[in-house]
């Protein structure tokens, strides 16, 4: 069984790959400077990015691998597990770590936004692919904050620190959106009806009577992105929601079973709803008018 580093605080991982320790909330490491590193395989608590100036191979995400070309930045968020397992192999690797404990967000601005920051349940696969020019912006204020965390700590030294993590998260934001923009316009620009396709064939092949309503997640694992990525690339295609695309599925097919004599228990079994009730109130949402006022109508 591969032996797992659980990254409870950001001097965890500082400790294990021989990184100054700066702050009990807050590390910055640049991998050029360390002496004696390694690679492992983390159980994070904390949120991280880390900037690879080099090629990495064979990191994994779940059960998957990918290899990434430098100036890759990945993400991740507590509850995750990723990395590569520690073979006792000292490495001479090149880039950057931020990792900042919760607690640094708690009761402030951006603790309330983390949930925006979507990319950080993207998985490794889909990690940011930055140009000279963006690394060198996110680096900078990488440097500038492990400048603030190397002054003695006063009343001021956190709330700096803070927003200038609040900066690298809002720069990733804009390059994401960015690389979203560019991905839809090109690779993903069959996303949308590819989408539209597998939902169809969801109902052909009558998965909704195993699995209910059609997920987001679902459509994304059938797609071979995670939930979060897809649904931004939707987003980005269509300026609406993944869940929104399924929900007005849902209620153009529920339109064309009423119009054709199903009732409103038939019309909810056969799109997967729990209850009819559920469907009456996803209906009457969508058009303003019950079923039973569709019907008589």
């Amino acid at each position: 069984m591969e032996k797992i580093l659980r990254v409870h605080s950001v001097n965890d991982y500082a400790r294990y790959i021989g990184a100054p320790e700066l702050h009990p909330l807050v590390s910055v490491i640049h991998y050029d400077e360390l002496e004696h590193c390694r690679h492992s395989l983390n159980n994070y608590d904390v949120y991280a990015l880390f900037i690879g100036d080099e090629e990495l191979e064979n990191l994994s995400y779940g059960q998957l691998q990918y290899d990434l070309h430098r100036h890759a930045l990945m993400c991740v968020a507590p509850g995750q597990i990723g990395g590569k397992a520690d073979t006792g192999e000292e490495i001479h690797t090149k880039g950057w770590a931020l990792l900042f404990d919760t607690e640094l967000l708690r009761g402030t601005e951006l603790g309330r936004r983390m949930a925006d920051y979507t990319y950080f349940n993207y998985s490794v696969s889909e990690a940011l692919l930055m140009s000279d020019e963006q690394r060198l912006s996110i680096v900078s204020l990488l440097e500038l904050m492990r400048q603030e965390l190397r002054r003695e700590e006063d009343v001021h030294t956190l709330r700096i620190v803070t927003s200038q993590v609040e900066q690298v998260l809002e720069l990733v934001a804009r390059y994401y959106s960015l690389q979203l923009s560019i991905s839809a316009q090109s690779s993903n620009s069959d996303l949308l009806p590819r989408f539209e396709q597998l939902l169809r064939q969801y109902y052909a092949q009558q998965l909704q009577r195993q699995h209910g309503l059609p997920t987001v997640k679902y459509c994304a694992q059938q797609l071979f992105l995670s939930p979060n990525y897809f649904g931004d690339l939707i987003r980005e295609l269509t300026g609406d929601t993944a869940t929104s695309h399924i929900r007005r599925f849902l209620m153009q097919r529920a339109q064309q079973l009423l119009i054709s004599g199903a009732t409103i228990t038939e019309t909810s079994e056969q799109l997967g709803f729990d209850y009819p009730q559920h469907f009456t109130r996803q209906f009457k949402k969508h058009f303003g008018l019950t079923p039973s006022e569709f019907i008589r109508k």
